[in-house]
């Protein structure tokens, strides 16, 4: 009778789980694991270009006075319909100031963010572990995983799972309101996780988190989540989870009332126009979701009878929902990265059922990589410092001409004690007595903590002076009196915030050549082409960014109309 009652619900529940392999990762340990993530690239480093400065750009104009907080500018250019994220930086530069340095202040509440969306991830993994459809088959004889035990060795794998994806890596260290997105996302997965749990906490998160989704540019994806969940709900076999479905549906109802009051709703629609663009989004989703992506295809099949069951269907509508809408965008990485923790949650429930095999292929995968990676780390750091070998440090002047080198004992001191950290978990996951499900992600998670860290330590100089826009303004700057008027039409937000932030100019980034009143004119343009100047103007100066081979900037000066001859007048009047 009790091997019919093993076979019956082996076919239908894949986890068998021994309380031996349920053992708890270390708390010292997993907060170490956060700190070596979140930490690096927060200290020490300009905002970069593109989304980063331009985000800082909103939210420095507001600590200064510049612009107003309901429509924030860049070069009189308002920023898109998200004010959340920029208040929240603009707080903290206005509370922290003059003590701390205001990029570095409004980087500190998108750090707590991503604390936040660390947390968030492992409490809704711990949540979801703890129904009855996901916890593991009971042994014949006993023996079987504790419950408990079992949904926090889950959490714990879900922790790693996400810190280990690579297209958190980057995004996840910006000032963007994407991050803020990602940790309303987050809440929202955590509401659905707990909603079987008693007191009010999944539900004011369901109330906090798709409003706050909608006031951070995602009212669309905070609609869809809405209705997902809400379906999720009705479906439960849970009198409890069905009764928490008209919480959702009011969060639904509330976040189209706010989005359509406050004139939220934008929704930006892709286009493939070739076969190129298709298969340059499939090779995106491989490189951003690994290693979460074929973890979770693996649930999916494992768990294939359980779809409807809300430790299934919770995180795989919400992947579905946000992966959808960044195909619906064009591929866009930074809505995709809203898929990440549903990913990371399916992804952990793979993991008892992993066969040995396929757990020693990761991890010897990870030690090849990552090891790899960082060697090239420390001898491109070594050739800077020391001048051997010679090659590392010759490319690297070619590819960032005007670089001097830096040296930081505190950086090195860090780079050093992470990889002694990365030796002593590598000989400590190959030994042949560690049976704890989160195992096989261990070495992914630590390994991309270990590289990020070596690239926020030894390679932080050169990447700042790649990747930051004050080269170019400091160029600028030899032509352009402080406290001028720039008229930069042309160039893009980040180019006028950096202009304003590291420049103190005023930038018009509305008016042409021919309608501004600003004395000093910047276009971009390509050195091969010539290009004509404006009447008006003169052309000053050609400059660039030092990393940059064909991207300059043209810098133009109004001459005086006393100056203009009177057939070029007359011409011009025509």
């Amino acid at each position: 009778m009790a091997a019919f009652f093993y076979m019956v619900h082996s076919s239908l529940n894949p986890a068998l789980v021994s309380q031996r392999a349920v053992q708890r990762l270390p708390r010292w340990a997993l907060l170490l694991f956060c700190a070596a993530y979140v930490l690096p690239g927060l200290f020490g480093r300009d905002p970069w270009r593109n989304a980063d400065v331009t985000a800082f750009g909103y939210m420095v104009g507001i600590a200064d006075g510049r612009t107003s907080w309901w429509m924030p500018t860049v070069g009189g250019v308002a920023a898109d319909p998200a004010p959340v994220p920029y208040w929240l930086g603009a707080i903290f530069i206005r509370l922290l100031d003059p003590w701390i340095d205001p990029a570095l202040a409004a980087r500190l509440p998108f750090a707590m963010l991503l604390v936040a969306v660390l947390a968030l991830t492992w409490y809704a993994a711990y949540h979801l572990a703890r129904t009855e459809a996901a916890q593991p088959l009971p042994f014949a004889f006993g023996g079987e995983a504790d419950p408990v035990d079992y949904a926090r060795a889950m959490a714990d794998g879900a922790l790693l799972a996400l810190i280990a994806t690579l297209g958190l890596l980057q995004l996840g260290h910006e000032t963007t309101p994407e991050l803020t997105q990602l940790a309303c996302v987050a809440l929202y997965i955590y509401a659905m996780a707990a909603s079987p749990a008693r007191g009010m906490s999944p539900k004011l998160a369901v109330m906090i988190g798709l409003p706050a989704l909608a006031g951070s540019g995602a009212p669309s994806i905070a609609l869809a989540l809405g209705l997902a969940g809400s379906l999720v709900c009705v479906r439960s076999d849970y009198p409890i989870v069905r009764r928490f479905t008209p919480w959702v549906a009011g969060a639904t109802a509330l976040t189209a009332v706010i989005a359509t009051a406050l004139d939220l709703w934008s929704l930006k629609i892709g286009s493939y126009d070739a076969l190129d663009s298709v298969t340059a989004v499939a090779r995106q989703w491989l490189w951003f979701l690994w290693p979460a992506w074929p973890l979770a295809l693996w649930t999916l099949w494992r768990w294939r009878r359980h779809i409807l069951n809300r430790h299934i269907a919770v995180p795989l509508s919400c992947a579905a929902v946000t992966a959808a809408a960044s195909v619906v965008m064009g591929g866009l990485d930074r809505v995709l990265m809203l898929s990440l923790p549903a990913f990371a949650l399916l992804a952990a429930f793979a993991l008892p059922t992993l066969k040995r095999s396929t757990s020693a292929a990761i991890d010897w995968f990870s030690v090849f990589f990552f090891s790899l990676c960082a060697i090239a780390f420390w001898v491109i750091y070594a050739s800077l410092q020391i001048g051997f070998p010679a090659r590392p440090a010759q490319n690297v002047v070619k590819l960032a001409p005007g670089f001097v080198s830096e040296f930081s004992s505190l950086a090195l001191l860090l780079a050093a004690a992470g990889s002694l950290a990365w030796v002593w978990l590598v000989r400590w996951r190959t030994g042949r007595n560690q049976h704890a499900l989160w195992k096989s992600l261990v070495l992914p998670a630590s390994g991309v903590a270990l590289c990020w860290l070596l690239l926020m330590t030894l390679m932080l100089p050169v990447l700042d002076y790649a990747r930051s826009l004050r080269p170019l303004v400091t160029r600028v700057a030899q032509h352009v009196p402080p406290d001028s008027c720039i008229a930069a039409p042309r160039l893009p937000r980040s180019a006028w915030a950096s202009l304003e932030y590291f420049g103190g100019y005023r930038v018009d980034g509305m008016a042409g050549a021919a309608d501004t009143r600003c004395s000093y004119l910047l276009q971009p343009e390509a050195k091969a082409e010539k290009h004509l100047t404006p009447p008006g103007w003169k052309l000053v100066a050609r400059v660039k960014r030092p990393t940059d081979r064909t991207e300059w900037v043209a810098i133009y000066q109004r001459v005086p109309s006393s100056a203009i001859r009177p057939n070029a007048r007359r011409s011009t009047t025509r």
